[in-house]
């Protein structure tokens, strides 16, 4: 997002701060009212651009919000869409960009109060490596003739009582709502959110052993220094890469593989 969206995102995720704070708010029951508001303004693109509209007055268009919402959402969401609509949006469809946001966010702080943001990051990125591994998986959860009851079952299934409720709920979202989106590219960005919550950037490291405890600290320090942030680990074990790691933080990669090593020393010899 850009310009007059960029500002009118910032303001909303400080908003959506000040109620997480509030331990009388039930955060996970705010990230399912979000995501009902999301799914509504992507189905209807009419209402979006209505409440989007430049032309119209803020304060008319948060009360058609709230005359729309209330009853069906509670007040905390009610009250954050209707400040949403009052600020002015590049595009209709950065509105429901935002709230899909602020959905998946505050299920993450609902995560991060319990104690299991870590625990929810690795759950994602687990679930993640899991799809790619199964083709027959990820045919069927991205299948378009699939109804999403269907698939949010399947997962219902898969996670139901595996993984913290927070990451159930962000995987079935993200599966039966992808709006437009591959699945690699959504758990890509619930990995980034999940780390800016405290923060932290996110590496994939890829070694051919699991890592000791002593290697990961060390590892994480290293990594810490050399971006100025604090980095969340996702590890991955292939052996294939015969020694070694491979790290990827977004689009970087650092490559210490003995294979990548050995592929240098023949284009050297080729050359």
């Amino acid at each position: 997002m850009n310009g007059a969206s960029r500002e009118a995102l910032a303001a909303a995720r400080e908003r959506l701060d000040a109620l997480t704070d509030n331990t009388s708010v039930d955060v996970a029951k705010l990230a399912g009212d979000l995501a009902a508001v999301t799914a509504l303004l992507d189905r209807e693109v009419s209402l979006r651009r209505v409440l989007t509209d430049p032309a119209q007055a803020g304060e008319a268009k948060a009360e058609l919000a709230a005359r729309l919402l209330s009853g069906q959402v509670g007040g905390e969401a009610v009250d954050l869409v209707s400040g949403m609509v009052r600020s002015r949006w590049s595009y209709s469809r950065d509105l429901v960009d935002a709230l899909e946001e602020l959905a998946n966010t505050a299920d993450l702080s609902a995560a991060q109060k319990a104690g299991a943001l870590d625990d929810v990051e690795d759950e994602l990125f687990r679930f993640g490596r899991i799809v790619a591994s199964s083709t027959e998986l990820r045919a069927a959860l991205t299948d378009k003739a699939a109804t999403a009851p269907a698939k949010g079952q399947l997962l219902r299934s898969l996670l139901g009582g595996k993984t913290d409720p927070a990451t159930e709920r962000l995987v079935v979202r993200l599966v039966t709502q992808p709006r437009g989106r591959s699945l690699e590219a959504g758990l890509e960005s619930l990995s980034k959110l999940a780390a800016a919550r405290r923060d932290r950037m996110v590496a994939v490291v890829t070694s051919a052993v699991p890592l000791t405890d002593q290697q990961k600290q060390r590892l994480g320090a290293v990594l810490a220094k050399l971006y100025g942030r604090q980095m969340h680990l996702n590890l991955d074990v292939d052996p294939t890469v015969l020694g070694g790691i491979t790290v990827r933080v977004g689009d970087e990669v650092i490559d210490g593989t003995v294979v990548n090593r050995l592929a240098e020393a023949a284009r050297r010899l080729a050359g």
